[in-house]
């Protein structure tokens, strides 16, 4: 069975950068396409980035554009997001999911990881 585990959540400056991490198991990860939602207290899951099970194709939610980058090594079955620049508005748990499609809905992934905390604040 398929699990995802997140990892690099931390507390940082304004400004500053982290990179997460999430590592999937499972005999047929490399087939999947992954995303990453976060949800910030009394706050509904939002989508954030989404790369297509190549790597060839990848997507942002317009908050994170020009900030954030994702990307995926086959090889380790891990996906990576890089933020930069951060800002205390993308203070949220942050989620890794996979699925069959790039959409931006939540319901659209199957597989969830279990969340790392972000914080931003100085």
């Amino acid at each position: 069975q398929d699990q995802l585990v997140e990892s690099g959540g931390g507390l940082v400056q304004p400004g500053g950068s982290l990179k997460l991490s999430c590592a999937a198991t499972g005999g047929t990860s490399n087939k999947y396409s992954m995303a990453w939602f976060r949800q910030a207290p009394t706050k509904e899951r939002e989508f954030v980035s989404s790369i297509t099970w190549h790597g060839g194709g990848t997507y942002f939610a317009d908050s994170v554009k020009g900030r954030f980058t994702i990307s995926r090594d086959s090889g380790k079955n891990t996906v990576y997001l890089q933020m930069n620049g951060l800002i205390p508005e993308d203070t949220a748990v942050y989620y890794c999911a996979a699925g069959f499609t790039v959409a931006s809905r939540p319901d659209q992934y199957p597989i969830w990881g279990q969340g790392t905390q972000v914080t931003v604040s100085s």
